[in-house]
């Protein structure tokens, strides 16, 4: 099994890492993609602790929508910083997470998406895969990837929320879908709906951790193990087998997040 996008670099887990990369191995996770802040240099730091304990892990680094304002009149510091964030991490395999988030609108709406459109500039220029935020703000996610799709190479949809027919236009437009915990929540009827017209080749699964543990965890710290119970229910939800689920799902991240990495030219 292999977790598409967890923060095990985060301060929920400075305590306990190695116990979590333990556990994480017990159930059965050969890898990870651990989804860095290119804003936080301590997260940098504790990166290298991360990879330390399981080096088979790989990292994105990108600017997440939140931290955006603080490149309000000077987004050529975007570009600057995820660069150099990119070409100091050994293991980065992606851009991200980027994207645009107005539901909490922690960054004015028009930087985010300046910030947003740099980082694509970025991603093309290194012909590196992207990984997307997006919350409450899907229509304009979708008009800004598709601009100018000439050179930029796929992605993901982390954690996705939308419906089937978001979905399809994810896949329509050459991305890869992830499910999070939240697929396996009594209310998410709709998210489960989505995860079954995803085509299994374009399917990737993912916890999210420390967020959104998913049922019968929830309340409680997520962490890369628990992605069992996701894979569970997206493997009933699909009408195959665990097993079939996992190995479709590592075919796709070996895919689309190469081993060996990118660095800024």
């Amino acid at each position: 099994m292999i977790d598409s996008h967890c923060h095990l670099a985060g301060e929920e887990f400075i305590d306990d890492l190695d116990e979590v990369v333990r556990r994480s191995r017990e159930v059965g996770l050969t890898h990870a993609l651990c989804v860095l802040d290119a804003t936080n240099d301590a997260e940098a730091v504790r990166a290298a602790r991360v990879s330390e304990l399981w080096p088979e892990i790989r990292f994105a680094i990108g600017v997440h929508p939140h931290q955006a304002g603080d490149f309000a009149g000077r987004f050529d510091e975007v570009e600057v910083l995820v660069r150099s964030a990119i070409s100091r991490c050994e293991g980065a395999c992606a851009l991200g997470e980027i994207g645009l988030d107005y539901h909490y609108d922690l960054s004015p709406r028009e930087v985010q998406r300046e910030v947003f459109r740099r980082q694509l500039r970025v991603a093309r220029e290194l012909a590196c895969p992207i990984v997307i935020h997006t919350r409450e703000a899907d229509e304009e996610t979708f008009e800004i990837l598709s601009e100018d799709r000439q050179g930029m190479v796929s992605g993901v949809f982390h954690c996705f929320t939308g419906d089937a027919g978001m979905a399809k236009r994810v896949i329509e437009l050459g991305f890869y879908v992830s499910f999070s915990g939240i697929v396996t929540f009594p209310s998410a009827e709709s998210v489960r709906q989505a995860a079954a017209v995803v085509p299994l080749e374009r399917l990737l699964v993912e916890t999210d951790a420390p967020y959104l543990a998913p049922v019968p965890h929830r309340g409680k710290r997520n962490e890369p193990s628990l992605i069992v119970e996701i894979v569970k229910t997206l493997a009933e939800v699909q009408g195959v087998t665990v097993e079939d689920l996992v190995e479709a799902t590592t075919y796709s991240f070996e895919r689309l997040f190469k081993a060996k990495g990118f660095q800024a030219s």
